[in-house]
């Protein structure tokens, strides 16, 4: 098994899993086909790791990009940056900026 992670992404976990479940369980090469027309900005993410996942693969355990299959990909929370917004009478609001951390994991599918 082989994964890829992108750390600090400055997505929400919520909006990254709206994306990731549309490609789990699914071929490398049908997950980037997918990723690809999505207009969504954290496809974009979530492909460019899918890649790195498979060139991993591909290069390090030296196994066949045509049969690879996303087996586990997650989207965990990362770091929040706390910062304010400016209220009325001089007060101020808390506005979070969430990120989060994506991981992906490919093997080998088993044709039969």
């Amino acid at each position: 098994m082989t994964f890829a992670r992108s750390k600090n992404i400055g997505i929400s976990t919520y909006k990254m899993r709206l994306v990731i479940d549309q490609v789990r369980g699914q071929t490398v090469a049908e997950a980037e086909r997918r990723l690809m027309y999505m207009i969504n900005p954290a496809s974009q993410v979530v492909l460019r790791t899918v890649r790195a996942a498979a060139a991993n693969a591909e290069n390090n355990d030296f196994l066949n990009r045509d049969d690879l299959k996303i087996v586990r990909i997650t989207a965990d929370q990362g770091p929040v940056l706390k910062r304010y917004q400016p209220r009325a009478r001089g007060r101020a609001g808390a506005k979070d900026r969430p990120s989060c951390h994506l991981t992906i994991e490919v093997t080998e599918a088993r044709s039969n």
